[in-house]
Order: C-alpha cells, then sequence, then structure tokens
C-alpha cells in the first residue's frame, strides 16, 4: 500500500536483552585489553567526561620552554656599515643599530642540570639567548654545544624547581601514531597542537644529509622550532625542527627530529664538547627491486656496499664489496641514508655490530668506527670562487685510494656555508674534472670563472655533488 504523501517511515524497534548488552560491553572490554600498543586517550575527571589531552598536557607542559634569542642587524654585520666615512658619505645615521630578536621554543632535558635542548638554527650567531619558563621565571643561558648536521643546540640554565621530559623512544614509532607538538609559534606563548605520525625516515630536506625526521600533521608553526613532539605517553619522541608550507605557514607537513637521534647526539656533546663523527671507509648505494630479486634479498631494505676503501675500518673488518648491511648494533637499516645516519652519530673508536647479508648467507662483522681524514699541516688557503671557505692538501696516505682538497673550515653563513660546503667535506672534483690539491682546485675552479660551477664532494663514506651556479 502506497504510504500518505509527508509520512515518514519509522524503523521498526530493535528489542535487545539485558544480556546481549552486558556481552557486548564485555567484548569491547576485552578488545581494548588486547590492544597495548594504542595508548587510549586519558578522560578528564570533571562530569562532563569528554575525550582530553588535558592530563598529560599539565605534566609535560612546563617543561617546554621559551627561547628569545638577540642576533646581530645585518647593518652590525657588514663592515661597511661599520665604517665611520661610509656612513657620513651616504648620510646614514651614527646611532646603534637595534638588535635583532628572534622566538624559538626549547626544551628540558635534564631537571637537576639545568640542560636545554633546541634547534642549531635557533641559537646560531646569538649574542644573548634568554629561556623563560611557562612560570615566566627568565634565566640567561650558557650555551654548552652545538651541532649543524642534526640542527641539535644544547644549552645550560641555573635554575631550580625546573620539569624535565622523559625521553621516549622514536624507534618504536608507527605511522598513524597521535603526536601533540608544544611550542611557541609566532611567539604568541605556549600553544598546543595535535596530529598523527604522517611518515617516518624522510630526508633529503637539507644538504647535511643527518637527516631521519619524523612527518606529522600537528600544525608546527614559525617559533615551534626546538619544541617538543610528544606521544600520548608524555613521552618526548622529537624535536620540531621544519616545515614544508608557502610563506613559511603549516600545511600540514611539519618534521621533527627523532628522540633517538637527539639522545644520541647530546651524548656526544655531553661527553666531548662536539660530535665527532668517523666514518666505515665504505660507500653504499639503495636497494632497488630489480637489484634485491638478482641478488636473491627478501626485500629492498637495506644498504649494499658499492666500494670498500683500501685500509679503511671496514676491509680490515671483512666487508666486501655487494655486502648488504641490514642492520647497525641490532636496529635495522631501511637504506644507505639511515646507515650514513646510524654510522654518522657513532663516536670515534666506537665498535659496531653489523648484520650483513653475502650471497645468501646471513653473516656479522665488528667494524671500529675511524676518524675522518685530516688535511696537511700546510697552510689553509682561501677559495675566491666559494666565498667563506679555506682548503688544504689532504695529507699523504690519509685515505688510500682516494684523492682530493679537504675544506678545512668555512664561515658560517657564508656563500659557501649557504651552498652546502661544509669543514671536513673532501672536494675530489670541479665540473667532472678530478682535483688532487690546491693548486688543481683554484685552476680547475678559474677555468670555470664564467661558466656553470659544479663540485663533486666526498662527505664521510659518501658522495654529494653541490652546484655553485
Amino acid at each position: 500500500m502506497r504510504k500518505p504523501s509527508g509520512s515518514v517511515s519509522q524503523p521498526a524497534p530493535l528489542s535487545v536483552s539485558p544480556l546481549s548488552v552486558s556481552l557486548w560491553l564485555v567484548f569491547i572490554g576485552l578488545l581494548v585489553i588486547a590492544l597495548p600498543g594504542y595508548p587510549a586517550l586519558p578522560f578528564s575527571d570533571t562530569k562532563n567526561g569528554v575525550p582530553t589531552l588535558a592530563p598529560v598536557l599539565q605534566d609535560v607542559t612546563p617543561a617546554v620552554v621559551n627561547i628569545s634569542v638577540v642576533t646581530r642587524s645585518a647593518i652590525e654585520e657588514n663592515p661597511l656599515f661599520r665604517d665611520p666615512f661610509f656612513r657620513r658619505f651616504f648620510n646614514l645615521p651614527e646611532q646603534e643599530a637595534r638588535p635583532e630578536r628572534s622566538v624559538g621554543s626549547g626544551v628540558i632535558m635534564d631537571a637537576a642540570k639545568g640542560y636545554v635542548v633546541t634547534n642549531y638554527h635557533v641559537i646560531k650567531d646569538a649574542q644573548q639567548v634568554v629561556v623563560t619558563l611557562k612560570d615566566r621565571r627568565q634565566f640567561q643561558a650558557k650555551l654548552v654545544g652545538t651541532d649543524p648536521g642534526t640542527d641539535i643546540a644544547l644549552l645550560k640554565i641555573d635554575a631550580k624547581n625546573l620539569k624535565a621530559l622523559r625521553l621516549g623512544d622514536s624507534d618504536l614509532l608507527n605511522v598513524g601514531d597521535f603526536v601533540i607538538a608544544i611550542g611557541n609559534p609566532f611567539g604568541l606563548g605556549q600553544t598546543v597542537t595535535s596530529g598523527i605520525v604522517s611518515a617516518l625516515g624522510r630526508s633529503g630536506l637539507d644538504i647535511e644529509g643527518y637527516e631521519d625526521f619524523i612527518q606529522t600533521d600537528a600544525s608546527i608553526n614559525p617559533g615551534n622550532s626546538g619544541g617538543a613532539l610528544i606521544n600520548l605517553k608524555g613521552e618526548l619522541i622529537g624535536i620540531n625542527t621544519a616545515i614544508i608550507g608557502p610563506a613559511g605557514g603549516n600545511v600540514g607537513i611539519g618534521f621533527a627530529v627523532p628522540s633517538v637521534m637527539v639522545k644520541a647526539v647530546l651524548d656526544q656533546i655531553l661527553r666531548f664538547g662536539e660530535v665527532r663523527r668517523g666514518r666505515l671507509g665504505a660507500s653504499s648505494e639503495d636497494i632497488t627491486h630489480d637489484l634485491a630479486a638478482s641478488l636473491g634479498l627478501p626485500s629492498t631494505e637495506g644498504a649494499i656496499i658499492s666500494a670498500v676503501e683500501p685500509g679503511s675500518p671496514a676491509e680490515k673488518a671483512g666487508v666486501k664489496p655487494r655486502d648488504v648491511i641490514t642492520t647497525v648494533n641490532g636496529k635495522p637499516v631501511r637504506n644507505s641514508i639511515d646507515l650514513r645516519n646510524k654510522v654518522g652519530l657513532m663516536p670515534i673508536g666506537e665498535t659496531l655490530d653489523l648484520g650483513l647479508i653475502r650471497n645468501g648467507k646471513r653473516l656479522t662483522a665488528k667494524v671500529k668506527i675511524a676518524k675522518l681524514a685530516e688535511a696537511s699541516s700546510a697552510g689553509a688557503e682561501a677559495v675566491p670562487e666559494v666565498s667563506g671557505a679555506t682548503v688544504a692538501d689532504l695529507k699523504p696516505g690519509a685515505r688510500r685510494g682516494i684523492e682530493g682538497v679537504m675544506v678545512t673550515d668555512v664561515e658560517v653563513n657564508s656563500p659557501a656555508w649557504l651552498r652546502g660546503i661544509r669543514p671536513g667535506d673532501l672536494i675530489i672534483g670541479v665540473n667532472r674534472r678530478q682535483v688532487r690539491s690546491v693548486q688543481e682546485l683554484l685552476a680547475a675552479l678559474k677555468a670555470s670563472s664564467q661558466g656553470r660551477l659544479t663540485l663533486s664532494l666526498i662527505r664521510g663514506d659518501f658522495r654529494v655533488t653541490i652546484r655553485i651556479r
């Protein structure tokens, strides 16, 4: 029968017995217990009973601080502007230029000793660094050490009654895990955003190469740099450091340095005052699907050794070309960049346990990390074509089978620095022309003065190409 116009069909009532409701509640309770890897959202103790992150944040936010940095202005940095004659000639004001201020974030890592970690780019070139706590106490910070390669810096403040964050294990993260970002975006004050882990092991954002970023859609905006990325247990699993977005704004693509990398860097800074990177003496490549099939490998996970330097730690340990490195100290290696990160964070003299596959068989090797090659004792020379860098001849026999010119120093923020050249780089070629000495380098640069200029470098165990122009 056709229903009358304007009538609404009502669903038939569902009859549910009290026993069925009880069984369903028991089932749901068992399901929650069976998922220990997924922490439940904390709930408020108010009468509303709605899900909230407030209990976690009340415990962790006192450990996230504001970093205020005073740096020199561009006028102060330029020697021409400091020249009185130049100022009078161009009728420039005589008063001193005001110092520039920038704002970032930091995380208290040790409450007893007052250690605060932040990003290197937040405090570089700073004349003064002031740490402001959540309770509005302010302290002038002392710089303990930095590592530009991972964008990490360690500060120290003389303060009592501090709250530190517990360090979590970023290696246990999975894509889809809930995370919370805490920082000081746009200088507004402490701000909290939440999201999930969007990806792991991100790299290629900078020329440094020591990158293994956690990607998250939790909003990370200017001023969040150096702030905390935490899990729902309130553990620090990353230091917020970068974003990809138009005009510097957030579009849901933020990056954090994983806590495992942060811990390795801080351990070396506290031990040596710096990060002392070494090398294996072996270069590696990623494993393609075709290569995995030809070698009978179970997957593309790992890094395949393409060359082993004669006399290197890798050769002494028995590592050979076409070996596939699968683990370092028991932790899996995803690709060649992951291998570089793991080796680059190990102190010189440390012994690594490498798990590898050779001809289908699983083997182990112990490799002692060696220091990077050194320049000769001869005086270093400036490179006019790459302003800010000084170079010197490589010591004879420093790297058997490899010839080149060692970069001994690079002035921070100079043209060479901004192009990605770093101290310790070994220049082996200019526009595909091999260079073995400073004189050959200068001649090759002069010959390329009017055209393109591309440098071929070796950084640690890896080849890097940098285009200057």
